[in-house]
């Protein structure tokens, strides 16, 4: 087989099915497709292949395409959804971007039914009128002789005229690919080096259901050649379809593009990725609250390294920085723990008005909040009002803990609770009496009220604080039921930085709740 050699642009796609969520696995093959041609200084083409009509739902197009955009991967031909309101699906028809409109499979029929009759029309694809039972049973009968069970042609050698009249009485049948006998397929992927194939692993196989319904090795091959795409990069579950692809390619005289297959993504038990080791859809990740530069640094470690110590990339670096030639041919292992370690850095880097921003949903979300004006707040719970500043400072409190945003209702429900439940052991540090616990809660109240709104603020109640607690044989005896009677919790930010964002009047009330156990 010769491969045309063409100095074409680099143009590379993604093709996803719209059968489901968007998956990590699909998001690695759609960056490291748009990071090799804007690398190259090529076009990244985003094409919908809804040819399973059964399955395909415009949802799920919808879903994939604005977690792309969430992403800021950003393809130059492809859909283009429309801007504000509702969506309505039934009627739902994305605008294109670029000159290969229409960029969905179902809209391309036309030009696969030409390049079938093609086929058909030159001999190098033929109908099928075979059962499904005489399928089967000519695969086991292969099987029982030790031969590959594959289609071998019984229909193949039907004249023109027999398979015409088979048509006119409505038998079922299928369009199958005239496989050459015994024929040595093979062609050098980037990744994996040279690859080689025997024809008769495959058989005769199915290219169409009929006119109307082409399968996909065969719509593939005609998008690809019809998009000039120079460069299939997909995963290495795609590997066993080039052969039958590369003969497709040759039978209609297209270019032979470059192929490259990326490595399995594999969970930490180097099996396949479950939703137990991180196959999770890209919303459920987002809900989570994962920022998307944080995905994508994470999944671009997923079979590519660049060589060096360096592990935090924005996307612009990884542009500059990537090349095929690291990618390894070894699956790729998913660490969850990597993925919240790099979340946990690009949270950092927030401003605090970003992060707060950020943070606001989940507050809404969870009931603590709602807004009533711009920058105010207020709590469902109390009915105070709070100001964005306010929360400001509640979330600089957690800045440096956070791994994933979705943690904050958690850590900070203790702001917005009318109330807080005690249970009483958890005011005591380690072995204190009750009386110990009490006036070590009467000390803290002391110093709280005495310090003038002006002057309660962390630096102020940590410098007493601390000064207080060197006095005593432990500083827990003095820090801990503090802090526990602030927050009701087992582990919380500093006590004087939970006072300061309580205020004075609501820790004291708090510390004077938590004394009421020891009285």
């Amino acid at each position: 087989m010769t491969e045309k050699k063409e100095n074409l642009k680099v143009r590379t796609r993604f093709a996803p099915s719209p059968t489901g969520p968007l998956h990590i696995g699909g998001v690695r093959t759609a960056l490291f497709n748009y990071l090799f041609s804007k690398k190259n200084k090529g076009d990244f083409v985003l094409r919908i292949e809804d040819t399973d009509m059964e399955r395909s739902k415009k949802e799920w197009e919808y879903d994939l395409i604005k977690n792309f955009e969430w992403l800021q991967i950003a393809w130059d031909e492809g859909p283009v959804l429309p801007e504000g309101g509702e969506i309505d699906f039934k009627n739902y028809k994305p605008a294109y971007l670029g000159q290969h409109a229409p960029y969905r499979q179902s809209e391309r029929k036309e030009l696969y039914k030409k390049y079938l009759q093609e086929l058909l029309d030159q001999g190098k694809a033929y109908y099928c009128f075979c059962t499904k039972e005489d399928v089967e049973a000519q695969k086991e009968y292969l099987m029982s002789i030790g031969e590959p069970p594959v289609y071998r042609g019984k229909c193949r050698d039907l004249t023109k005229k027999e398979a015409e009249e088979c048509l006119k009485q409505g038998k079922d049948s299928v369009i199958r690919f005239r496989c050459p006998v015994n024929r040595k397929l093979a062609f050098d992927d980037l990744i994996r080096g040279r690859v080689e194939f025997n024809s008769d692993i495959m058989g005769d196989f199915v290219i169409a259901k009929d006119m109307e319904n082409p399968l996909y090795n065969f719509v593939v091959v005609v998008d690809d050649d019809e998009m000039e795409i120079s460069h299939v990069i997909r995963g290495e579950e795609h590997l066993s379809n080039t052969p039958k692809q590369l003969l497709l390619i040759e039978a209609l005289g297209f270019r032979v593009p470059q192929y490259a297959h990326l490595p399995l993504i594999l969970g930490t038990d180097k099996k396949k990725l479950s939703k137990r080791t991180g196959e999770t859809s890209v919303a459920q990740y987002k809900k989570e609250g994962y920022l998307p530069e944080a995905l994508i640094n994470f999944i671009a470690f997923l079979g590519w390294n660049p060589g060096t110590d360096k592990e935090i990339y924005s996307l612009a670096e990884l542009v500059s920085d990537f090349s095929m030639e690291k990618i390894q041919k070894a699956g790729a292992i998913f660490n969850i723990e990597k993925l919240m370690w790099i979340n946990g850095f690009y949270i950092r880097k927030k401003t605090l008005k970003e992060l707060t921003e950020l943070l606001l949903p989940y507050w809404e979300e969870a009931g603590f909040i709602e807004k009533k004006s711009f920058n105010i707040y207020s709590v469902k719970e109390t009915g105070e009002e709070i100001e964005f500043e306010k929360l400001e400072k509640i979330a600089a409190l957690y800045q440096e803990r956070l791994k994933k945003l979705s943690e904050i209702i958690e850590f900070t429900d203790l702001f917005f609770k009318k109330n807080l439940i005690y249970e009483k052991e958890l005011l005591r540090w380690k072995q204190m009496a009750d009386a110990e616990v009490a006036e070590s809660l009467k000390e803290s109240l002391s110093i709280i009220m005495g310090l003038t709104e002006k002057d309660f603020n962390k630096s102020n109640l940590e410098k007493i604080l601390m000064a207080e607690a060197e006095k005593m044989a432990n500083r827990g005896n003095l820090l801990w039921p503090l802090r526990a009677a602030l927050t009701g919790k087992k582990t919380s930010a500093g006590p004087a930085e939970i006072a300061e964002a309580l205020g004075k009047e609501k820790s004291a009330e708090r510390i004077k709740k938590a004394l009421s156990l020891f009285s």
